[in-house]
């Protein structure tokens, strides 16, 4: 893992803020002189991970942790069966509560593997000491106990070791720590950037401000990279977990402005409070880092335990579906093969989570010479591009089928907002202009069936109403998402499909 630099060696040097907060003095300071280094700042990670795919270590330490479990079961079984009962239960509870009690799941950012497995000699110690007290006890001398125990340091030594460095690999990779961008070149966002800097909690990919005649060009390395409008479109916003408005708590007024025009991002939205010292400025950094602060913009707050029920859902539903749809795929892809010249599938660019751009696999349905990637003209009753076998695999949706694949990938779920094509339009205008809250269906995966599908919204959003109409359901759907609700969507959708001959798909 990249060590982090101090605040110190990236300290804008000169640089004066205003009453009102702002930076003064533009500042052009590259780390160690290196042009390239200044212009991808401090926090940049060697390779920016999706949102959708970014883990939190409290969990992977948690399933570590249930490992653990398992294996000191396993070893407290051994001894048990070898007629020491008491000292297969001591080691099973002392080992259990050591490696919490010492950190053995901590994991601090700045902790070395020597220091970690430092914490589980201490553990291991203890509970060896514990186990041999019953054994001494029974006045016997035992050389298969001392073996098992042997063998349970050393199997936990190297668990450890395992678990550190899968902790640390992935931090160094992006995925378990948060990016966020901050809105104002303040004095507030040096406080942001330098708790960053001390704690590693998140990763700062850059600044957006509006007054960029008064703003810098890096705030201790971290690279301003445009005005607010730029934000809305930006290309590191798919990698940005979460937006941190950073003016100063007196400016109100700025900050309702603020939200009022990113509220159209799926982003979350958090604000850092100039309030207390290095101490408190920590603590919020940390809480919004594992997103226990209230989100700005008024979306439902993310949970990790939904998040994860959700993900085994769509592992579990796919998997089966791919086993009970395999022979009807593969008699589809025959079909479309033999009913018109050109590939088995059709790959599209769509919206995935945070308005990353994921690629969807479809079953051919149209001549592939007349493909429109874009959906620049979308579906229409009796389309002449769609050819014989694809006019049935659209009306029962088996073209659907391939996104069982992206699914298992991780980049859409089962249920969620159907993804739309980059740049689809609606009656000649792009289709994510005609509604304020367009990018707020993009708060979750795209699924391959959805809320708004079993309501009627199914096929083209060809008017300016059947936007807004899809959007609103949509929205209501992320709104009210829950395990329960899923299941209820997946079982309502053959029927809805199947009664309604209306829709054009």
């Amino acid at each position: 893992m990249r060590p982090l630099p101090s605040p110190a060696s990236n300290a804008p040097s000169g640089s004066a803020f205003s009453a009102s907060g702002e930076i003064t003095q533009r500042v052009v300071q590259g780390a160690g002189g290196d042009p390239g280094r200044a212009r991808r700042g401090p926090f940049r990670p060697g390779q920016l991970v999706p949102s959708r795919a970014r883990l939190e270590a409290r969990l992977l330490a948690r399933t570590f942790r249930v490992v653990d479990m398992l294996a000191a079961a396993g070893f407290a079984l051994a001894l048990a069966l070898q007629g020491h009962v008491m000292a297969g239960v001591l080691w099973a509870v002392v080992i259990t509560a050591g490696l919490r009690l010492t950190g053995g799941y901590a994991f601090p950012r700045k902790q070395g593997l020597p220091n970690h497995l430092g914490a589980v000699v201490v553990a291991l110690t203890a509970a060896v000491g514990a186990t041999s007290l019953p054994v001494l006890g029974a006045h016997r001398s035992d050389a298969l106990v001392a073996g098992t125990l042997a063998g349970a340091v050393v199997a936990f030594m190297a668990l450890h070791a395992a678990w550190w460095t899968i902790i640390a690999r992935g931090r160094a990779k992006g995925s378990l720590t948060p990016n966020v961008v901050v809105v104002g070149a303040t004095a507030n966002a040096q406080r942001l950037i330098e708790s960053a800097m001390r704690t590693g909690e998140v990763n700062v990919l850059g600044v957006f401000d509006d007054r960029l005649d008064r703003a810098p060009e890096n705030i201790m390395g971290v690279p301003v990279l445009g005005d607010t409008t730029a934000l809305l479109d930006h290309r590191i916003m798919p990698y940005v977990d979460r937006v941190v408005i950073a003016v100063a708590s007196t400016a109100q007024a700025r900050v309702r402005q603020l939200v009022e025009k990113l509220d159209v991002l799926p982003n979350p939205l958090n604000l850092f409070i100039d309030v207390g010292g290095p101490a408190e400025d920590d603590q919020a950094l940390a809480r919004i880092a594992a997103g226990h602060e209230s989100d700005l913009t008024g979306a439902k707050a993310g949970s990790k335990r939904r998040a994860l029920a959700k993900r085994a859902q769509d592992v579990v539903v796919a998997g089966l579906g791919l086993l009970v749809a395999g022979p009807v795929m593969l008699l589809v892809a025959l079909a479309v093969k033999l009913d018109s010249p050109g590939p088995i599938f059709f790959r599209q660019r769509r919206h995935g989570f945070n308005n990353e751009a994921i690629l969807v696999w479809k079953f051919r349905s149209m001549r592939h010479e007349m493909a429109d990637a874009s959906a620049a003209r979308q579906i229409s009753a009796n389309d002449d591009r769609v050819t014989k076998v694809g006019k049935f695999i659209r009306k029962t949706s088996l073209d659907e089928l391939p996104q069982l694949f992206n699914v298992l990938t991780g980049e859409m779920s089962i249920v969620g907002p159907r993804p739309h094509a980059i740049g689809m339009k609606t009656g000649g205008v792009e289709s994510a202009k005609l509604v304020a809250q367009y990018a707020h269906r993009h708060r979750m995966k795209p699924g391959l069936t959805g809320w708004a599908a079993i309501k009627g919204s199914r096929g083209p959003v060809d008017t300016p109403e059947s936007v807004r109409v899809r959007v609103a359901l949509d929205v209501e759907y992320i709104e009210r998402q829950s395990f329960w609700l899923d299941l209820y969507v997946i079982a309502m959708t053959i029927p809805c499909l199947l009664g309604d001959r209306s829709a054009v798909r």
